[in-house]
């Protein structure tokens, strides 16, 4: 049966956890899985700039046995010439899976309808879910079972980011608070379907427009930049907006003594996150870039799996 990865929820809390587990198996013995032996294809297509997904997914490819087919789509035919779902039957008869780092949630979804082959969100203007699998890798790495834990995120919460930790913390029976202001907040059908699997998991959801109460007591402080690409002409509106949910060390002292700070960067230093912080002793933001790699080769690998079952 073909599986997709094209938001948080597409997985169930136990298959969250088991790829989790894979990527730990993964980090400690690099080479122990060549699904993609052969070598297989794996389409990697970008539609945005990129470093960490460009990087992790060619060498995450690479690591398993495979060869990866970095495509942009300024030279191809998709977004063109070609829909999403022609553009899917004719990869599927070439490749393994099909990564794409997009704009519209839509085109990942009419491109995995109209395949055989899994087809991986490497990014969206909705979601980012493989980059939740990579921070939840990392919290797990540094606090352990993740259930229970509180995480807040600060800043833009309707940006992708918030949204994948809307689902993914909710999924994982984590307690996520997402602290934004008016005009900021995740859609809310996002909220409503990441509360009610915080019913299922035992977690629970908050949209809080205090930053101070957002991070009250939290385990984990998350942000990510404010401008995000293809928005630069509002930045000064967002810098306008967005100014008292910077991470300050002032701020980190209302979490909890321990509380991680996570960024899935690039950040823009000063102004979502002060350079103390992202180089303080409670960021551990070099392991999350890192763990992209091995969360995304446990991904790889289970939805490979899935293809045989």
């Amino acid at each position: 049966m073909t599986r997709h990865f094209l938001r948080d929820d597409d997985l169930s809390p136990a298959e969250q956890s088991e790829i989790l587990d894979l990527a730990v198996r993964l980090k400690g013995d690099r080479f122990s899985e060549k699904p993609l032996a052969g070598p297989q294809t794996v389409a990697v297509i970008f539609d945005k700039s990129s470093t960490r997904t460009r990087v992790s997914f060619a060498v995450g490819v690479a690591d398993l046995g495979g060869s990866p087919l970095i495509i942009s789509t300024a030279n191809s035919q998709l977004g063109g010439k070609e829909t999403p779902a022609d553009t899917a039957r004719v990869l599927e008869r070439m490749v393994a899976a099909i990564v794409w780092r997009t704009y519209a949630q839509s085109g990942l979804e009419e491109m995995a309808n109209g395949t055989t082959v899994p087809v991986v969100n490497a990014l969206s203007d909705e979601f980012h879910p493989c980059q939740l699998l990579a921070d939840l890798l990392t919290i797990r790495e540094h606090r352990g079972a993740l259930a229970g834990l509180t995480v807040a995120f600060l800043g833009d919460g309707g940006s992708n980011m918030a949204q994948s930790y809307l689902l993914a913390c909710a999924v994982a029976g984590m307690n996520i608070r997402i602290g934004a202001p008016i005009d900021y907040e995740p859609k809310q059908h996002v909220v409503d379907e990441a509360f009610a699997i915080a019913e299922r998991t035992g977690g629970s959801v908050a949209v809080l427009a205090d930053p101070i109460a957002a991070v009250g007591g939290a385990d984990v402080v998350v942000t990510d930049t404010w401008v995000s690409m293809g928005r630069e002409d509002e930045k000064a509106e967002r810098i306008a907006a967005l100014g008292s949910y910077k991470v300050t060390p002032e701020l980190m002292t209302h979490a909890a003594e321990d509380a991680l700070f996570l960024h899935c960067l690039p950040a823009d230093r000063g102004y979502e996150v002060d350079a103390s912080v992202i180089d303080g002793p409670q960021s551990v933001i070099w392991d999350e870039a890192e763990n992209r790699l091995h969360a995304q080769k446990a991904l790889l690998v289970w939805l490979l799996r899935q293809q045989g079952a």
